[in-house]
């Protein structure tokens, strides 16, 4: 609780459920919010699983999507609402962004916050990433939206703060008692999150202030790095992110599937290729991240530079560049 005061997130201890990660806090916030055929509205791209977390749930992920163009702002509320029908039964966000590493505004928090409350929706926040915010402005919770914190569900882990995505802890968060009452029918039915995760888990919140500003300071360092040599490579283009530790970037290739495939089989630079995710895995709309990948700026910056080197030299040798 301590350590969501840090961030002028008001929770009592009896709001916050322990997950085995991430990921079973999304499963389980779907199964008990939604009926088989409900709808979730989520923009697009996004991180994958949230579509198998749907199925499991019997209900359907509705897309909107956000372009590289616009840096994946927020559509407009218009877009949103002419999705909404009778089986919509929330909103989906992840903030910062994955795979974006988008930050929502203040004005976007609001408008998202207006339409939960006008269509009284659940809005599912997924925030495992809100130590990595690289802005001046403040970091936005969904709990800090006024007159819905009944119908926020936030969605945390100890995985990327911490470097500790084998530990499997995380947490569902609501003040929703009816809510929780049904999520812990699932927690009781899977017995238990991993005792020796909620120990490590329990040890990590005790992390200094020091190391945690190390560490954001290094990824200022390795996204400055990477943004800057992938907008020098010609044809490349990504926006700056403003929190995570990914981006989307946008190559001179005919699809960006063949293309990641191609570098791991057939294409080496001094001995090494380069790893990507292909950014249409993270859209379900056909045709959306067709030349678009999705890098992580989780290594050093030797490592970086070696890597910007070497996919600019695949880009020279690929049979299927566009420009």
């Amino acid at each position: 609780m301590d350590y969501y005061n840090r961030f002028n997130i008001n929770v009592d201890v009896d709001d916050i459920i322990v997950t085995t990660g991430g990921s079973e806090a999304v499963l389980f916030a779907f199964m008990a919010c939604l009926d088989p055929g409900d709808e979730i509205i989520v923009p697009e791209p996004a991180y994958a699983n949230y579509m198998a977390f749907a199925i499991s749930a019997g209900a359907k992920i509705v897309t909107i999507p956000s372009s590289i163009e616009e840096g994946f702002a927020l559509p407009p509320v218009e877009k949103f609402e002419a999705l909404i029908t009778p089986r919509t039964k929330g909103i989906l966000i992840c903030n910062p962004n994955n795979p974006t590493g988008y930050l929502y505004t203040q004005k976007e928090m609001n408008l998202i916050r207006d339409i939960v409350k006008k269509y009284d929706l659940f809005l599912f926040s997924d925030e495992v990433y809100r130590e990595y915010c690289y802005t001046g402005a403040p970091y936005i919770s969904a709990f800090h939206l006024p007159g819905i914190e009944e119908q926020v569900v936030l969605i945390d882990s100890v995985s990327k703060r911490y470097s500790e995505c084998g530990i499997r802890i995380g947490a569902l968060i609501t003040k929703h008692k009816e809510l929780k009452k049904n999520v812990m029918k699932f927690c009781q039915a899977r017995l238990s999150p991993p005792l020796l995760g909620q120990i490590v888990a329990e040890a990590s919140i005790d992390t200094s202030s020091e190391y945690m500003l190390m560490t954001y300071n290094e990824y200022v360092e390795r996204r400055k790095f990477l943004i800057d040599g992938i907008n020098r490579i010609p044809g490349c283009y990504t926006p700056i992110p403003m929190g995570a530790f990914y981006t989307v970037v946008s190559l001179p290739v005919d699809d960006a599937d063949k293309f990641c495939e191609w570098c791991l089989r057939e294409f080496e630079y001094q001995g090494a290729t380069v790893f990507m995710a292909p950014a249409s895995g993270f859209y379900t709309t056909p045709g959306m991240g067709k030349n678009e990948v999705r890098m992580a700026y989780v290594l050093n910056k030797d490592d970086l530079a070696q890597a910007l080197a070497v996919l600019t030299e695949a880009l020279k040798t690929y049979p299927g560049r566009t420009i």
